[in-house]
């Protein structure tokens, strides 16, 4: 089912398992970097926890001279007795710089290398998560293509894939961060003072509970935005692509109406899922505001009434030390969960796509011929879109070699009949075989390169007239084609045989000449002869010509009529043809309405049976009798 405006919402319905835990399988086969990546980060973090525990003992040993030991002195890294003189003050401080300079080393490099491998991954995770959508979206059946919109796919592969590598990137970092900071921080405030680090680790549980509610708080309105930023995407594509249309028809304020209405729903969600994100923010400092005025006042009041188990004062700047730092990535969970429920809402389309199946793929054993001969058979072929109906029961055996001729109005079903001989689509009912054999049972790739379709507003890529020509021949396909004479020959005499030399000796830029995109800077009829010469540097054994010769004046039709001619000779040929003196000499024309066969024979027999080609023919002759003069 296809989505409005292609919100791509149903794609989700094709997700195996957890979509992070999908996400996560990607960087598995990175696993070491990741290992190292993660002790890094570990050290990293606990690195940070060093120089407030040397603040703490120059306070309490060089500065008030306490007889406490301290945490470092426990751990053996200073002595444990009371120090005394001026001189004894000046090497414990300067043993305390040799500790805190170690532990800014130790930070940096282990900073660089979890930063760079855990980054590093990211970005190959994004690399082989976009290559493996993208080739997966290459290989769906056109009927996914026929109800999805491009500016959909497009914020998949890009938006989304993005938002994925930015979650790994950051949001991973920031798990260790809190898991690090918090254990590490925790088990130093436990060991000065249990009773204070009860109160200050009091609001870890309440956060985590409270990022747990915001996750269910959020999750639908972050859906709802994917999904509304893909129909903007699409509107947007759709007019920037239609821009000539827009112009022509001044539709300026109906366009600008059908955005604005979109931008404000964007608009309106985006807001909404502020607001529940800023209140959830100001919750979680307000929280941690409360606990640092309680430690504040609960230590201060012990060290004022000289309690048992009161802390020092280097201890209790420690403490104060700490508790920036605990609540600080404490607070970036709550980021962190809004930044989880995006990543999980961009990953279930990545993973929802990736989990749709192609509905037309090659059988198990799949019938892959030494030759492809070239006769089609079309037996009581039967298709339609939804249900409705395009074809009925249609019957035609097509010779090899045989030139076939397709008439009939907009509508009949004549394009939709050749799409079936490569598998574009399959029939309902019935069959369509080729040298006697089901396409079904063919392996998808022989099929469809023993099939070229030339169509009726061809598609170019953003390149070269050269590149465009070359993508016929996948041996001839090379970014450095001109600098082999060879495949340089190859494209010109394709082109000579369209007819398209001529007119591309005549750009400035020769076959090296940019066609801008889709094509934009050459005329209709340039662009169906670029067409044309890479349909024929394919080599097909069945070739299709969709409306060929509609965007070219009589001159360049007649010059194209002569080069298929030739070309089709040893080919089996379908030619789709508005005009009807495109396929008056074809072996047998066939006449199609409401997609089934009205009329078949040559030119001459239809004439003599004086129906619906007759009378077509007579109007076109009314109209143009210079295109149905026999010469």
């Amino acid at each position: 089912m296809s989505d409005e405006h292609g919100g791509f919402k149903h794609v989700r319905e094709n997700v195996d398992g957890h979509p992070i835990r999908n996400l996560l399988g990607y960087a598995r086969p990175y696993w070491l970097r990741l290992v190292v990546g993660v002790v890094a980060s570990f050290c990293t973090r606990f690195a940070r926890l060093v120089p407030p525990i040397v603040v703490a003992a120059a306070i309490n040993r060089v500065v008030l001279q306490s007889g406490e030991p301290g945490l470092l002195a426990s751990l053996g890294l200073l002595p444990g007795h009371g120090i005394t003189g001026q001189a004894a003050r000046h090497a414990l401080l300067e043993r305390l710089v040799v500790i805190a300079v170690l532990a800014y080393l130790v930070r940096s490099v282990a900073r660089f290398a979890s930063r760079y491998l855990l980054q590093s991954t990211a970005q190959k995770v994004q690399r082989d998560l976009r290559d493996d959508t993208y080739d997966h979206l290459q290989h769906l059946s056109m009927d996914f293509f026929v109800n999805h919109q491009t500016g959909g796919m497009m914020s998949i592969l890009n938006s989304d894939i993005n938002r994925l590598e930015k979650f790994l990137n950051t949001e991973f970092r920031q798990l260790i961060r809190v898991v690090a900071t918090v254990g590490g921080i925790g088990v130093v405030l436990w060991l000065y003072s249990p009773k204070l680090a009860l109160i200050a680790l009091a609001p870890v549980p309440i956060i985590g509970v409270a990022s747990g509610r915001f996750l269910t708080w959020i999750e639908p309105r972050y859906k709802s935005i994917r999904e509304t930023v893909a129909r903007l995407n699409t509107r947007l594509e759709n007019n920037l692509g239609g821009a000539a249309v827009i112009k022509a028809f001044n539709r300026y304020g109906f366009e600008r109406e059908r955005v604005a209405e979109q931008s404000q729903t964007y608009h309106d969600e985006k807001v909404g899922a502020l607001r529940i994100r800023r209140a959830f923010f100001a919750g979680l400092r307000l929280l941690t505001g409360v606990v640092f005025v309680l430690v504040l006042y609960v230590g201060g009041s012990d060290i004022v009434a000289g309690a048992p188990g009161a802390l020092s004062a280097g201890a209790f700047a420690l403490f104060f030390l700490y508790l920036r730092r605990l609540y600080s990535p404490m607070r970036r969970v709550g980021k962190s969960a809004n930044k989880y429920q995006l990543a999980k809402s961009s990953a279930e389309r990545v993973f929802g796509l990736l989990g749709r199946t192609p509905t037309i793929t090659s059988p198990e054993d799949p019938y892959v011929p030494a030759a492809v001969d070239g006769r089609v058979t079309f037996d009581d072929a039967t298709f339609g879109y939804d249900d409705q109906p395009v074809l009925t029961d249609v019957s035609l055996d097509v010779p090899a070699g045989a030139t076939v001729g397709l008439a009939g109005t907009s509508g009949a079903g004549k394009s939709t009949l050749l799409k079936l001989i490569p598998r574009f689509h399959d029939v309902d009912a019935g069959a369509v075989r080729v040298d006697g054999v089901d396409v079904r049972d063919y392996d998808l790739e022989t099929l469809r390169e023993s099939v070229a379709v030339v169509e009726q507003n061809p598609y170019l890529f953003s390149g070269t007239i050269a590149e465009n020509i070359a993508y016929g021949d996948r041996e001839l396909l090379r970014e450095e084609w001109e600098a082999d004479a060879e495949t340089r020959e190859a494209v010109v005499e394709a082109a000579e045989a369209a007819e398209a030399d001529a007119f591309i000796g005549n750009l400035p830029e020769g076959y090296d000449t940019l066609v801008g995109e889709r094509g934009v800077k050459l005329s209709g009829g340039q662009r169906q002869r670029v067409a044309i010469a890479r349909a024929l540097l394919n080599d097909p054994e069945i070739i299709v010509f969709d409306e060929a010769t509609s965007d070219v004046d009589t001159e360049t039709e007649e010059l194209i009529q002569e080069s298929i001619d030739r070309l089709i000779e040893d080919r089996t040929a379908f030619v789709i043809a508005h005009r009807l003196s495109t396929i008056r000499d074809a072996d047998r024309i066939v006449v199609m309405a409401d997609g089934e066969i009205v009329e078949t024979g040559t030119h001459d027999e239809l004439l003599a049976a004086d129906r619906g080609y007759a009378a077509l023919w007579e109007a076109q002759a009314e109209d143009d009798p210079a295109s149905t003069t026999v010469e």
